[in-house]
């Protein structure tokens, strides 16, 4: 069985390409961006 956690890319490897680091960034800020939106909604329903 593979390991689930990879660990650090070895010396010299070649890094993902920029388009792909900041589609994560993006697509993990916009996710952050609506859990915290999501739960002010809902604790904002839980109190009026």
């Amino acid at each position: 069985m593979p390991p689930i956690i990879e660990g650090p890319p070895e010396a010299g490897e070649a890094r993902p390409p920029l388009r792909t680091r900041l589609g994560w960034f993006i697509a993990l800020w916009i996710a952050g961006a609506i859990s915290v939106a999501a739960a002010a909604y809902t604790l904002r329903a839980l109190i009026l």
